[in-house]
């Protein structure tokens, strides 16, 4: 899926200055493990964009299946438009994932809520544009040219974020600042100042929020100290290579399983992030395989959440093995 090499390609970009110049960043204190509530929030299926190898990438109807199947958080990302609408999209662009094209920060939302969202969805395979016509066996219910039962048109268009959290009261929810670009700042800027103007309203606090722009993430824990972040590529890679503690906020880790050929999540990372009073979460997206193998080896490694985008198969791994929930008792994979 092509929505996935981006993200261990901008962390290894990253990760092999800093290791050749030693790492460096902003000094700041942990969160102590008795006041950071998600070290106790284990373990996690944290639905990456909904299960985007099962379900149309950061749609209401990916949200709500993952959901009905048992898990326990839901991850997205968001982008802003035009007129200033969070919306839950993982590009900059409609081009990749629905069947319209443009810069979603020079659209208006009546415009971005047009598209079909699961135009370019291939079950088991997620978004790729090589399939044949009769793969795409979701194209057109945002139209209703296709009916699914149990959804409406409106569960597979591009979502806005008040919509999602407004849809799923009591499911936390991880967030992810994107920009139009690495080297924009001033979009993550953007989108970050808007989340936190939302959050604040919401009054919810069962949020992690995270972005690969450490700044954005300084600016956003400025006006939203109540909500627990999840560093940046910059200070996560700090910590992991030097031990450089992230900024001030951080409640959580949130780590590819390798990057560049190196193991990070280990049984080792973790207890020393769980020493250091952080959390630990594992994503995929290219980082090494998305399938139940490495879901039960990042179990094996005391990871306190997972990210798949095979939420189904992760969710039988958990039943199968009795694994401890938020809030259910079972076994701890590392006890």
């Amino acid at each position: 899926m092509r929505l996935r090499a981006t993200a261990v390609a901008s962390l290894t970009a990253l990760a092999l200055p800093l290791l050749a110049a030693g790492a460096t960043a902003a000094p700041a204190t942990s969160a102590a493990a008795d006041e950071n509530p998600w070290l106790s929030q284990r373990v996690l299926n944290m639905a990456h964009s909904g299960g985007e190898d099962e379900a149309p990438t950061n749609t209401m109807y990916a949200f709500k299946r993952a959901v009905d199947l048992g898990a326990d958080m839901i991850e997205l990302d968001v982008q802003s438009t035009k007129d200033k609408k969070l919306v839950v999209l993982h590009n900059s662009t409609l081009d990749e994932t629905t069947n319209a094209t443009g810069k979603v920060v020079k659209l208006p939302w009546r415009q971005v809520k047009k598209a079909d969202a699961g135009y370019w969805f291939v079950r088991g395979e997620g978004t790729t544009h090589d399939a044949k016509d009769a793969a795409y066996t979701l194209r057109g219910a945002r139209d209703g040219e296709r009916r699914i039962e149990g959804y409406s048109r409106a569960d597979f268009r591009v979502p806005l974020l008040k919509e999602v959290l407004k849809a799923f009261p009591k499911v936390p929810i991880n967030i992810e600042i994107k920009g139009t670009s690495d080297d924009d700042a001033a979009s993550f800027f953007r989108t970050g100042r808007l989340l936190s103007t939302m959050l604040n309203k919401s009054g919810r606090t069962d949020v992690i929020v995270t972005s690969f722009d450490d700044a954005a993430l300084v600016d956003f824990h400025a006006r939203s100290p109540q909500i627990g972040l999840a560093p940046g590529r910059d200070a996560l890679t700090a910590y992991f290579l030097g031990g450089t503690k992230p900024m001030e906020g951080t409640v959580a880790l949130q780590v590819p399983v390798t990057f560049s050929g190196i193991t990070v999540v280990s049984k080792e990372f973790v207890a020393r992030a769980h020493a250091d009073g952080y959390a630990v979460h594992v994503w995929f997206s290219g980082s090494a395989p998305d399938n139940a193998k490495t879901y039960a080896a990042m179990l094996n490694a005391c990871a306190d959440g997972l990210m798949p985008a095979k939420p189904t198969v992760f969710e039988r791994i958990l039943d199968r093995r009795g694994i401890e929930r938020p809030g259910q008792p079972g076994t701890d994979p590392c006890g």
